[in-house]
């Protein structure tokens, strides 16, 4: 396949490359669609139970079980065509929220369902990320990885919005439907592709190689990820940060409600100032293009979001705490894109999926774990000693990833 975009930003790549632009577009329509139907569900679940902890669990349901399944969710699209897997994904997806606007099923089969959905949208993702250097040239990995988390988390932020315009005019039924559409469109733009089999220039065929079984599978890419030095340095340096930093969606409302003393919507402001700083860490590493070192973004990604927790809690006033939650929205969006684009240059062709699955499934089981281990260290102490204790650990975990990273690949530094 030849490429057609020699180190372009992400606009440019945009513009140049259509089967990237379909690609974009896709994921963007599928997560501006996600953000809609969870405010749906959300709203519908309070109206109904009233309970906190039904809120919980579907969150639980559609962030964490998922996280269960992720080896799994990667090696579906090693074995098979990654159109093929996107498409399905997709199709599966709308099919499920639909069934949901039927039958508005009592809240464990609705759990079921949702936790299915996720499943799709991880071994979406997971197949999506492994299509980008089969799209474009190895020289434009970065900024298409960057502009991807423009597409994602910029309609992501925006999701909320169109949803209260929706409920204007529609009932919450109404705003799935918008959702299911959206896993429509994103399906029919996806079929536009090539029939992509693997990753890194894997041949194209219709149907899968003879396989082992699929357990043995999942074992020989788990032993392939853990023997690459650089590979394993960065999943266990991932999971570790997550671990530390997942607790400020839990701490950061009683940072900024009681230590602060600030209302509702002050709350709500900084809550927003991590997406703030994602889109623009997103914008500025997509103009970039391939200036950054993947494994250098990565550990500067480390560090800021680690930093932007531990200056949280020691902010003093709201408009502090939104700054520094900014910029630990930067930080993400660098080791987000560090992350995506070393996997993309060194697992091996096949592996590729499950090198996605594997990592962002580990991911999400450690923020699952972050709520629950940060909510009881909150109700011992505070929430300023909970983001001090955040921001050292990760920073920590930041300090050994680089040391491992540097031993790993054999060089002082990794910018």
């Amino acid at each position: 396949m030849a490429f057609e975009v020699k180190r372009g930003g992400a606009l440019r790549l945009l513009r140049d490359n259509r089967e990237f632009r379909v690609l974009w577009s896709a994921r963007a329509v599928s997560v501006l669609g996600d953000s809609l139907g969870l405010v749906a569900l959300l709203v519908h679940l309070q109206a109904e139970t009233g309970a906190a902890i039904a809120v919980a669990l579907l969150l639980l349901a559609g962030d964490c079980v998922p996280g269960l399944f992720g080896p799994v969710a990667g090696l579906i699209g090693d074995r098979y065509g990654l159109r093929r897997v996107m498409v399905s994904c997709e199709v599966i997806q709308g099919l499920l929220v639909l069934a949901i606007v039927a039958a508005w099923p009592p809240l464990p089969l609705l759990l079921v369902l949702v936790a299915a959905r996720g499943i799709g949208a991880t071994t979406f993702t997971a197949a999506s990320r492994s299509a980008v250097p089969r799209l474009v040239g190895d020289e434009d990995l970065e900024a298409a990885n960057a502009a991807l988390g423009v597409g994602t988390y910029g309609l992501e932020a925006l999701g909320p919005l169109i949803a209260a315009a929706l409920f204007a005019v529609t009932e919450i039924r109404g705003v799935l439907l918008v959702d299911v559409a959206t896993f429509a469109v994103s399906a029919v733009l996806l079929a536009t592709l090539p029939a992509l089999s693997g990753a890194h220039g894997a041949p194209a065929s219709s149907d899968p190689p003879e396989a082992a079984p699929w357990y043995r599978e999942v074992a020989a890419g788990l032993r392939l990820l853990w023997s690459l030095p650089t590979v394993r340095a960065v999943a266990v340096g991932f999971v570790g940060v997550v671990a530390f930093s997942g607790v400020d969606d839990v701490a950061l409302v009683f940072l900024a409600r009681d230590d602060l003393g600030g209302t509702d919507t002050d709350a709500a402001l900084v809550y927003a100032g991590v997406g703030v700083g994602l889109l623009a860490g997103y914008l500025l590493l997509a103009r970039g293009g391939g200036r950054w070192p993947a494994l250098g973004l990565l550990i500067a990604g480390f560090v800021v979001s680690s930093a932007g927790n531990l200056v949280t809690g020691l902010a003093g006033s709201i408009a502090a705490a939104l700054i520094y939650q900014g910029l630990r929205g930067i930080g993400i969006a660098a080791l987000d894109v560090g992350v995506n684009t070393h996997l993309q240059r060194v697992v091996p062709p096949g592996f590729l999926g499950r090198a996605f699955g594997t990592l962002y499934g580990a991911v999400g089981v450690s923020a699952g774990l972050s709520y629950a281990l940060g909510g009881l260290l909150l109700a011992a102490t505070d929430a300023r000693t909970t983001f001090v204790v955040a921001g050292v650990g990760g920073l920590l975990v930041s300090l050994a990833s680089y040391v491992a990273l540097t031993r790993a690949t054999g060089s002082r530094t990794l910018w």
